[in-house]
């Protein structure tokens, strides 16, 4: 997909931007060696998709958990007992929006790159590329298809602009033959497109 692609050196480039930024910011005593590999810390064990993926799991599993996560999304991750403090404004205020068999969620943020931090972790490139943004409110549908995902005609796409107010992200509909998973066992099949809407979750295979 040309309009979603990168220069092909963009992950070095950034590094260097990255590694001379907190240098700078240690050299000025704005923050410590310490401080980073807190924060770092923080989003491989504590914030992320693997927090997403039990918060859907859960749904899918228990109907009452499930209408707390459509009508009251933060009571639901609170019974979880994530880490929401530390993520800003990303984490105080989520919506869940749950697709069925007759509506498909997307989630997008035509500002900047608004995004559910303690449930999905951080945004991939795609997510904040200007053209996404702008493209996915217009033509949902089309730019979908372009993800390998073709919803079918009479079903509906409903879009969310996650914003400063509320962060969006979507519970994907339980794939077929998996009735006799687990929690655990359903959590590892979900993935952050699947919560993000240009995915769905694939069957287990055989």
């Amino acid at each position: 997909m040309q309009r979603f692609e990168h220069s092909t050196d963009r992950e070095t480039v950034n590094a260097a931007r990255v590694r001379a930024l907190e240098a700078l910011l240690i050299e000025k005593g704005v923050i410590t060696r310490e401080t980073v590999d807190k924060i770092m810390a923080i989003f491989a064990t504590e914030m992320g998709p693997f927090n997403g993926a039990r918060l859907v799991a859960k749904a899918w599993v228990d109907p009452a958990f499930k209408k707390i996560l459509a009508e009251d999304t933060m009571a639901a991750v609170k019974q979880m007992n994530f880490v929401t403090k530390g993520a800003g404004a990303e984490g105080e205020h989520m919506r869940a929006a749950i697709n069925t068999p007759e509506v498909h969620n997307l989630i997008i943020c035509t500002l900047c790159s608004c995004y559910p931090w303690p449930i999905l972790g951080l945004p991939p490139y795609w997510y904040k590329d200007p053209s996404f943004r702008a493209r996915a409110a217009r033509e949902p549908r089309k730019v979908l298809s372009e993800f390998g995902l073709n919803i079918a005609p009479e079903k509906e796409i409903r879009t969310w602009d996650s914003s400063a107010q509320i962060r969006w992200f979507v519970v994907p509909e339980r794939p077929a033959g998996t009735d006799s998973f687990s929690e655990e066992q359903l959590a590892a099949l979900v993935t952050p497109e699947s919560m993000m809407g240009v995915a769905t979750v694939k069957p287990p295979t055989t």
